[in-house]
Formats: structure tokens, C-alpha cells, sequence
């Protein structure tokens, strides 16, 4: 199967810091992939780099066999490559539907209506007419991710989705996040919560400083002892 994403030699930096060092990651249509590793190992970067919020200084990223390393966020976002960040960035000051409402649907990737967004999340629904500002921290990455699903991405980078929610809240979003794989969305997923997301991906990247130092399927990443012992508290 030929590669949705594909990223070679890819190095940046914050000034004389160097994030990422000879970074090669693939990601296939509709599957899920994720990166593992500890606080300030890259995995934040390497989402930015994709997105082009920040610049690369070595290598080269690939969507659709075309180079699009050097581009803009809003030029990748319309290309099909939706970037669901950290904070989630919504608009406080607006409702729930004008948040869903303005996104561009440039992408490739399956329509989303503001009403499939609802469907998929009910809590949303039940606030569609309320302030953004006013949503619990859960309902809010559902509204980050219903933005995201609205631009019509064949990707989707998930910058740690579960940050601040309640276990019950993280099963839930992680979970909607398995289901996109069946209508062929992919996703490059960065979590904090490891032993969750090696649960409904396909295949796994660990970033240790900067460089990625293992790669294989979800199951065997997960049940690699020394992941287990130094990132799944094994």
C-alpha cells in the first residue's frame, strides 16, 4: 500500500536547541500511529513540523507523494492533513455551532456535517447553542476534534487528546478516535496515556531525545519489556 504521509532525514530546532534529529515515520491510509516517549522527547514538535507550524531544517515530508515540507498551516490543512493541538484552541466566545460552522472543508478526506459531528458526539449536541468558553475540559476535545472532522482530512494529528480528562472521558474520546479508522481517516496520535493508545493502533514509533530509537506494530511495542518497564510502569 503506498504511503499517505511519509517523512525521511526529517531534523528541527528551537534556535541552537535541536528537537528532532533524522526523524522517518510513515503513516498508511486510514491507520493509526502512534508516538510514544517521555516529556520533551519531540513528540510535539514533530506534529508542528507536519502541520508547518514549525519549520524543518533538514529532510523532507511527503503527503500524497508530494513534498510539502516549507508550506503554512492553513496551505496543509488544505491539502487534507487536520492538526488537533495540545490545549485544544477552540473559540471561546462562540457557540458550540459557530465553532463547527466556520471551519474551510478543503480536504479530501469524508464530509462531516456540523449534525454528524452531534451524532458522534452527543454532548455537544445537548450544548449546541452555548458558549464554547462554558464546556467542560471533555466536551471541549470533542469539539476540537469535531472542528478537525469538519475540514475533511484524510489525516489527523492528535496532539495528547486525553490531557486533563477523566478515565471515563479518555476511553470515550480515544475510542471515537478508533472509530475514524473506519471511514478511512488516518491518525498520527500522540497520548499520554501509552498502554491506551497502543490499544487502537496499528503500528508505533518511540521518540527518545529527539530521535526515533524503535518502530514496529502497536503489540509488540507494547509488550516490548523494556517499553513496558520505561514507559507503561511495568
Amino acid at each position: 500500500m503506498t504511503d499517505l504521509l511519509k517523512i525521511e532525514g526529517l531534523s528541527a530546532a528551537y534556535g541552537k536547541v535541536q528537537a528532532l534529529r533524522d526523524v522517518a515515520i510513515s503513516v498508511q491510509p486510514g491507520e493509526i500511529v502512534a508516538i510514544l516517549g517521555a516529556n520533551g522527547a519531540g513528540k510535539t514538535t514533530l506534529l508542528n513540523t507536519i502541520s508547518g507550524v514549525l519549520p524543518i531544517t533538514s529532510g523532507q515530508i511527503v503527503f500524497h507523494g508530494k513534498r510539502i515540507d516549507g508550506r503554512r498551516p492553513w496551505q496543509t490543512s488544505r491539502l487534507g492533513i487536520a492538526h488537533v493541538p495540545e490545549g485544544r484552541e477552540i473559540f471561546p466566545d462562540m457557540t458550540v455551532e459557530a465553532n463547527l460552522g466556520i471551519v474551510d472543508a478543503f480536504g479530501g478526506g469524508p464530509t462531516f456535517t456540523i449534525d454528524d459531528v452531534m451524532t458522534m458526539f452527543p454532548r455537544l449536541q445537548e450544548r449546541r447553542f452555548q458558549l464554547a468558553g462554558g464546556l467542560s475540559g471533555g466536551e471541549q476535545q470533542m469539539l476540537a476534534i469535531g472542528r478537525g472532522l469538519m475540514a475533511r482530512p484524510e489525516l489527523i494529528l492528535f496532539d495528547e487528546p486525553s490531557l486533563g480528562l477523566s478515565p471515563v472521558l479518555t476511553k470515550f474520546v480515544l475510542a471515537s478516535i478508533g472509530k475514524l479508522k473506519a471511514k478511512g481517516i488516518a491518525s498520527l496520535l500522540v497520548e499520554q496515556n501509552m498502554r491506551a493508545a497502543l490499544k487502537i493502533a496499528d503500528r508505533a514509533y518511540v521518540l527518545r531525545v529527539g530521535s526515533i530509537v524503535r518502530a514496529g506494530p502497536a503489540s509488540e511495542i507494547a509488550n516490548a519489556p523494556d517499553i513496558q518497564e520505561a514507559y507503561l510502569g511495568v
